[in-house]
């Protein structure tokens, strides 16, 4: 598998193979060869589906159906790869040659690459583009960067402000507390504080403590498995209670929610219906909807729990078995590799739920989550020394 973006003759072309056939498709205008003139691309594909934008001029094309998963496992090349030898000769319409030229802002499935000397795994013959200390973005949400015999200064939007117009005016002054985020408000000149795990009040300043966790929006809780490197991935499983009157969320999701190379077990409502996801490998998701049961939007307290024995998936709903599959008989991928790492309710700050989980849960979870348990362990996992925000006791029956 392989998918490329290059410059041919002025065009620019993406080429992408999902295992059967390789699927091309070609912008309508060049590219402007004054080496002035910056371009902005975006490539890639949902499913078999290309699609490519250059200067918001868009075109899409879809391959016949058959395989819908990018199974590479190598390195990310920009600008040129190590070796010639290893592009494939469907890659590219001519022989391949590295590009010369200013590449900036790479943006890989909705996280920038840092395109520093020392954040790549390597690289040889790549210098810098802009030659000042200026750089690019420099100065943040659109702050304009002047040279200085120091080095550099940003001169900032009026809401804005900082060495680097990375703060906005409305939390300059702010009293959130405690790690608290604060979260401008521009139309009403203020700002509000999302509080870290374990905190709550208007400026996140009063200590809770739960067994009970309410998410209200906006929310999560990151823990990590301090027995994830004895556990018998081959054989996991997860159990808890929640309740909501939401039709849409995500419950939890087992695994490292970075990119599509990682495992995971997700469990989440879907049109008010139970919906459990796997991935043990080859970025092949598999849902399993229940349907068959009334909503689990009732504000009833619902219990879960999914079973992972090697292929076979078994999700019980009120310790009554709702699914009974076997995702893979040929056992190629047998082992949930899911990193150590639980969300619930949703991802950090700033990550769309919709987004991380590539459109197979829509939103983030609102409701009441409580004892869960992983694996066999004799005891509930403690959700209040993970890591989370906008969290807040639901013991009090609110």
């Amino acid at each position: 598998d392989f998918l490329c973006v290059s410059l041919v003759n002025g065009f620019i072309q993406l080429r992408y193979n999902l295992g059967d056939q390789t699927v091309i498709l070609q912008t309508l205008q060049k590219v402007h060869a004054n080496g002035k003139t910056w371009h902005s691309l975006k490539a890639g594909r949902v499913g078999n589906e290309g699609y490519l934008d250059l200067d918001g001029i868009n075109i899409t094309q879809k391959a016949s159906p058959g395989m819908n998963a990018l199974d590479t496992h190598t390195d990310f090349f920009v600008g040129g790869v190590s070796s010639l030898n290893l592009v494939n000769s469907m890659a590219v319409e001519n022989e391949p040659t590295g590009f010369t030229g200013c590449i900036r802002e790479i943006v890989i499935n909705n996280r920038e690459l840092k395109l520093t000397a020392t954040d790549p795994k390597g690289g040889a013959n790549v210098g810098d583009c802009d030659g000042t200390a200026c750089g690019y973005t420099v100065c943040k949400n659109n702050g304009t960067c002047q040279v200085e015999n120091s080095g550099f200064s940003c001169s900032c939007p009026e809401e804005w402000t900082g060495n680097t117009c990375e703060q906005s005016i409305h939390c300059s002054q702010n009293r959130c507390r405690s790690q608290a985020l604060c979260i401008p408000q521009p139309t009403s000149f203020s700002y509000t504080c999302v509080c870290a795990l374990g905190w709550s009040g208007k400026y996140c300043d009063s200590k809770i403590q739960f067994f009970i966790a309410k998410f209200v929006g906006n929310s999560y809780i990151k823990y990590r498995d301090p027995y994830y490197g004895k556990r018998d991935l081959q054989y996991s499983r997860i159990s808890l209670n929640f309740t909501t009157n939401q039709t849409e969320g995500l419950i939890v999701w087992m695994g490292k929610g970075e990119d599509e190379d990682n495992d995971f077990l997700a469990i989440g409502l879907a049109n008010g219906t139970l919906k459990v996801v796997i991935n043990l490998g080859a970025r092949i998701s598999v849902p399993l909807i229940h349907s068959k049961y009334s909503s689990c939007s009732d504000e009833r307290w619902h219990f879960v729990t999914v079973v992972q024995n090697q292929t076979c998936i078994k999700v019980y709903l009120e310790e009554e078995l709702i699914v009974f599959e076997d995702i893979d008989p040929q056992r190629k991928y047998t082992a949930l590799n899911y990193g150590g790492i639980c969300y619930f309710g949703g991802f950090e700050i700033g990550r769309k739920v919709n987004i991380v989980t590539t459109g197979l849960f829509q939103k983030e979870f609102i409701g009441k989550i409580k004892d869960v348990v992983l694996f066999q362990d004799s005891k509930k996992i403690q959700l209040m020394k993970a890591e989370g925000y906008n969290v807040y006791n639901g013991n009090d029956g609110n």
